[in-house]
Parts: C-alpha cells; structure tokens; sequence
C-alpha cells in the first residue's frame, strides 16, 4: 500500500483538485443552480489557456489570468445569447459554441496547436522565489492554488446570497416564477453563464502556466472531469447551504483527482483515462439513487415483515 499512496500522489491529486475545482465551481452555477448543460466548457477552458499562456508569453502572468476570464465572459455571454436571445436550446447553444472555439482557440496560439512557456515568468515561479525554505517550500503551488480556490469560493459563496445571486438561483429553479416577480431570467442567465465561464477559462489559464504549456485539445472532457467532480461532492455533503456546497465541490475535484492519481499508479494504461472517469461518473451519479432504493427495499422489507405477509426479499 505504501507504493499507492505516498505523500506525492497526494500533493499532485490536491493541487490539480484545486485547479479543476474551478471549473466544477462553474459546472455548479450552470448545471446544479441553473439547471443549464453548458457543453461549451470543454472550448472555454482551451480558451483561457491560450489567453492565460500568450499574455504569460509577454511577460504578465497575473494579468494573463484576468485576461483569460475575460474571454471566458465573451465566451458565457455569446452562449447565453444563443439561448435566451436566439431560442437556441441550451445544449445546441453550447455545442455551437465549442465548435466555433476550437478556431478562436488556435487562432489565439497563432494557429500552432501547442504552446510551450518554458523560460517564461509565472505565477508559480513567482512565488517561489518570495517563499522562504521551509516545510512547505515543496508546497507553494498548492499553497498558490488554494489561496485562489479560496478566495474565488468565498465570494461566489457571497455572490450567491446577495440580491442578484438569489435571483439566478430562483431562475434555475422556477424561471416562470422568477418572470411573474418582474425579474427577467433573461438577465439572470446571461450573469450566471458569464461568470460559469470565467471560471472555467481561469482554471484553464492557471493550468496552463501549472504545466507550462497549452495544447489545442487540452480542454476535451473537461465536462465530464467536472461533472465526476460535481457530484461526488454533492454526494459527499449532501444539502446545505452555499457556502458548503462549495465546499463540497472542491472536496469533489479533490477527491476525484487522487482516484485518477491512484489509477495511474496502479498502472492503468493512460488510454483508459478517459474510460475510468467515465465509470467514476457513472458510478457517482447512480450511487445517490442506490441508496435510496436499497433504503426503500429494507423499509418495505421490514414493513412486510412487520405484518407478518412474508419474510423474503420484496426487491
């Protein structure tokens, strides 16, 4: 067991949980607040890494996050647009989207279809060089990663709470309700979208500058890593408030990174990658379900035996 689980699988698992939390935090606010299949994710978040990894290239690699979630807002609003404004159907609109980002994308890069920063400043090199020797010197970047989860996960916690954060979340669960307290879902949608995508195109910037490179199919399956990240930290949490589903989220990331990590290590072939989170989603998604079947089962079990009509197994 000790070969499996060292302290650098889980120093790899928790520093790229914090980064892809990110885009699950997005796929919250689209898939789970607004009840929105945003396929778009898989070209936003190659998008804020060819943003994020050419403004690094020209020497501002803090500027080149801000930039890249300012493309993920074009990217969320052009998608809302296509919805609330075209009466495209939202899992159409992201489609279209991420087709049409796959050129942006690679027009970015200057139409090469990788980047390489190697030599180039970044927030992590950066870093380095202010963090004294220490115990945690091996750990800056997770330190750095999870200062921005941080940050970004206590004011979308905020966000959601204020008036307009309340109001996209009512648009998520009742949009006729929302129309008839004179609140145009439209707008809603359109705010809830914009900042989904910046999210998603932030953590594609800092995954770039993390493995100082971009690669025009970086961001494929992006959705269903966030989607596995999504739902197991609903699982994991459960109901509550915000600020814990938040939470829950990047436990999730987390969580689903270290499984993956320990996949690797148990030499599953890196081809099958795309097969094991397939599995982990699928098995995430059902377990909630399960459970409450097998709950049902041994409550009619136990009431058919309670009335003495049969002892075998109802289900």
């Amino acid at each position: 067991m000790e070969s499996i689980f060292t302290l650098s699988i889980l120093q790899s698992a928790l520093e790229l949980g914090c980064i892809y939390s990110l885009v699950a935090l997005a796929l919250f606010i689209s898939f789970s607040i607004l009840n929105i299949a945003d396929l778009s994710t898989d070209g936003c978040f190659t998008l804020g890494c060819a943003v994020g990894a050419m403004v690094t290239m020209s020497g501002h690699p803090f500027l080149a996050l801000f930039a890249a979630m300012g493309a993920g807002i074009c990217s969320g609003f052009i998608t809302a647009f296509l919805q609330t404004r075209m009466g495209v159907p939202s899992i159409l609109a992201g489609i279209i989207v991420n087709t049409g980002l796959y050129t942006v994308n690679i027009a970015v890069m200057g139409f090469s279809s990788n980047v390489n920063l190697f030599g180039c400043d970044t927030i992590f090199s950066l870093a380095k060089d202010k963090i004294a020797a220490g115990w945690y010197n091996d750990w800056y970047k997770f330190l750095i990663v999870f200062l921005i989860v941080l940050v970004i996960g206590v004011i979308l916690a905020w966000f959601l709470n204020t008036r307009i954060g309340l109001s996209i979340r009512a648009t998520g669960d009742n949009e006729y309700m929302v129309r008839a307290s004179s609140i145009n879902p439209l707008f809603t949608i359109t705010v809830g979208l914009c900042i989904a995508n910046s999210l998603t195109a932030l953590s594609g910037a800092i995954l770039g500058q993390y493995q100082k490179s971009c690669d025009i199919n970086l961001g494929t399956g992006m959705v269903t890593i966030a989607l596995a990240s999504l739902i197991i930290g609903e699982t994991l949490i459960g109901k509550g408030s915000v600020l814990r589903k938040v939470i829950g989220v990047i436990l999730g990331s987390c969580l689903y990174r270290f499984i993956v990590a320990v996949a690797l290590r148990m030499n599953v072939p890196a081809e099958a990658l795309k097969l094991v989170s397939a599995i982990i989603v699928a098995i995430a998604i059902s377990f909630p379900y399960l459970k409450e079947k097998a709950l049902f089962c041994r409550q009619r079990n136990a009431s058919i035996r309670m009335n003495k009509k049969g002892g075998g197994n109802a289900c």
